[in-house]
């Protein structure tokens, strides 16, 4: 972390990544338990039957899911995480094929946080609480390198951008300075 000459000075070896808007650090999903255990996440090949969004309630009990189909609906959940610019989830996380697809995924299990009532689960956090409440960390040195890039407009306050535009505007994802998500 540091001004960009000194840092590829440092690291000349290192690829460099530019992308359009706001870069903070990664943020927590306070649904997480919701959304990989209580929500399924259609494979795109199920698309044309099933749609695109996370199914819950009488959908979700219509679906005959066991251990391998629960486990490939929380990779492809915590895949979509990511492209909100998530980077820890809370737990704890009770099915053992989400605990295993959360661990394998490298994103952070925090305690689980108070969180006002909401219709249902979102995949945006920032529709559940304000950004204050969901960034992981800092961006320090020394810190992991855990952050999220946003396609916002960067003349506006950080939050009220994000709040406005929300976290579907993610660009990047890097997880322990690896980039684990990026938009095409």
């Amino acid at each position: 972390m540091g001004p960009y000459d000194a840092m590829t000075a440092a690291r000349p070896q290192a690829r460099v990544r530019t992308w359009p808007g706001l870069l903070v650090p990664g943020l927590r999903h306070p649904q997480a338990v919701d959304l990989l255990e209580s929500a399924y996440h259609p494979d795109p090949r199920e698309a044309d039957e099933l749609g695109t969004e996370p199914l819950t309630g009488d959908a979700l009990a219509a679906l005959e899911l066991d251990d391998k189909r629960l486990g490939g609906s929380a990779r492809r959940g915590l895949q979509r995480m990511l492209g909100h610019g998530v980077t820890a989830v809370t737990g704890p996380f009770s099915r053992p094929p989400v605990r295993t697809a959360v661990a394998r995924s490298g994103l952070r299990v925090r305690e689980p946080v108070p969180v006002r009532a909401t219709e249902g689960v979102t995949l945006d956090p920032l529709r559940i609480l304000p950004l204050s409440a969901l960034l992981d960390g800092e961006l320090s040195v020394g810190a992991p390198a855990d952050f999220a890039v946003f396609d916002v407009p960067v003349d506006e306050p950080p939050a009220q951008a994000l709040r406005l535009h929300g976290a579907g505007t993610c660009v990047a994802t890097v997880l322990g300075g690896r980039l684990v998500y990026r938009r095409a």
